[in-house]
């Protein structure tokens, strides 16, 4: 009941990273029939270019039964005598593994890109637990396969009497044919029975994979709040990173109000914007941004200010520009030069005078 009410709530596409570790695992959309029909595809196409390759596989073995008493067994004639035939044989035996081979590999690889993992052949006692056997055969997966075997054993029955029907009078008389009649009958109901087999199967392989595919993507589905622990996970708890936002917002004010002491001046739009500039000529190529803020921050960039006897002047449209195009700790863009320069100019001015 519980398991029910849990996949009752696995309402959610899963997530590529839950595909991905799916896959880490071996667990993967697969059909067994489709290397099945590439077998037969490939058995197909040496049967019917196989002409050469039956020609290099018989002459060999032809020249032994017919010329024995060419060959010696004794003094290492035996030996001597499968070497050759292996050789012989080696061109057209590696052509038929290798189409084989490949198309194995095809039907595998086919379904998905390359994957190599051990988890599979892990050791796993639940493997060996006799409740899960029995409820692998007799649960949902084993009916469904149950019901596949009869489909696929209905399929190739009709293929077979599909293939071997048009020839049943032909075969009723087969004892009274003449070789090249009997083979030519063979041959025909061989072909047949390949088509229609190739057919079946390609259907039945599409379908499973179809199948397999469909299963796959319900078993790996996720419920919201798998999707929600798996975004903690990767980005870490929303509540964290708002607080890590905010200690870093409140580390990076402190040093700019630290900042406030090392400016020149401080520009403000009196209510609402404070920018800091500070210009030394022996260090500084042009004027740098120290702070900035609005508001309650700028408020506090003018009491900070206040206390250093650092000049405030106000400029409404200078701060506002300043404030909106400048970074702190940069320095000042040079369309803003000359406005800064004035502004400075006439704070070193009103000091000399002060000192004077």
């Amino acid at each position: 009941m519980a398991e029910d009410q849990d996949n009752s709530q696995k309402t959610e596409d899963p997530t590529q990273k839950r595909l991905d570790e799916a896959r880490e695992k071996g667990d993967i959309a697969k059909s067994q029939d489709v290397p099945v029909w590439f077998l037969m595809m490939a058995t197909a196409a040496l049967m019917a270019a196989g002409g050469p390759l039956a020609g290099m596989i018989a002459e060999p073995l032809a020249k032994i039964m017919d010329h024995p008493h060419e060959f010696r067994l004794s003094e290492g004639g035996a030996q001597q005598l499968m070497g050759n035939l292996l050789l012989a044989l080696a061109l057209p035996l590696g052509v038929i593994f290798a189409v084989i081979g490949g198309a194995s590999l095809l039907g595998h690889v086919i379904q998905s890109r390359p994957l190599w993992t051990g988890e599979k052949i892990k050791p796993d006692l639940a493997k060996l637990s006799p409740g899960k056997g029995l409820q692998r055969m007799f649960g949902a997966q084993g009916w469904m396969n149950l019901l596949k075997s009869f489909l696929k054993m209905a399929a190739i029955t009709a293929a077979m009497i599909y293939a071997v029907w048009p020839e049943a009078v032909a075969i009723t008389e087969a004892g009274r044919m003449n070789p090249a009649g009997m083979l030519a009958m063979t041959q025909a109901i061989a072909g047949r029975l390949m088509v229609a087999a190739i057919v079946v199967i390609g259907l039945i392989a599409g379908l499973d994979y179809l199948y397999q595919r469909w299963s796959f993507m319900q078993r790996m589905r996720m419920s919201r709040r798998d999707i929600r622990d798996e975004v903690k996970q990767q980005e870490g708890d929303p509540h964290i990173r708002a607080r890590l936002r905010q200690i870093r917002l409140e580390r990076s004010r402190k040093r700019m109000m630290q900042n406030v002491q090392k400016s020149t001046v401080i520009i403000t739009n009196p209510t609402h914007y404070s920018v800091a500039l500070r210009y030394d000529p022996d260090v500084d190529a042009a004027p740098m941004c120290m702070a900035k803020g609005v508001d309650e921050v700028a408020l506090r960039i003018r009491e900070k200010a206040k206390e250093h006897d650092i000049p405030i002047i106000e400029n409404v449209p200078l701060a506002r520009a300043l404030y909106a195009v400048v970074e702190v700790e940069e320095t000042i863009p040079r369309e803003h030069f000359e406005a800064v320069a004035k502004v400075i100019g006439f704070v070193m001015s009103t000091s000399k005078g002060k000192r004077k």
